[in-house]
């Protein structure tokens, strides 16, 4: 029987370049993949993580390039507040 993942597996045929390859390759040498198509689901997530990254960091920078004198000034209060508040807090236990 089919897991539920594999019923929403699509099938494609393309072709790849032998760096593509190599390193979809060695994803499975690594013990991260045990098949070139979970290799290359790896690879796109990875790849997704990055890009969600990059826009997260892209859309802070323009949120603080673009804010007012005054909501700046609240960012700083803000900024303060949380700084007074997490001196007490011991992040290695």
């Amino acid at each position: 029987m089919a897991t539920p993942a594999r019923l929403t597996r699509q099938k494609i045929s393309t072709t790849i370049s032998s760096d593509t390859l190599s390193f979809l390759e060695d994803s499975i040498k690594r013990g991260e993949a045990r098949t070139l198509a979970e290799a290359i689901d790896l690879a796109v997530r990875q790849l997704l993580v990055y890009q969600n990254r990059e826009r997260l960091a892209n859309d802070t920078a323009a949120y603080f390039a673009n804010m007012t004198d005054e909501e700046a000034a609240e960012e700083r209060r803000l900024e303060a507040a949380l700084s007074q508040s997490a001196a007490g807090i011991d992040f290695d236990q």
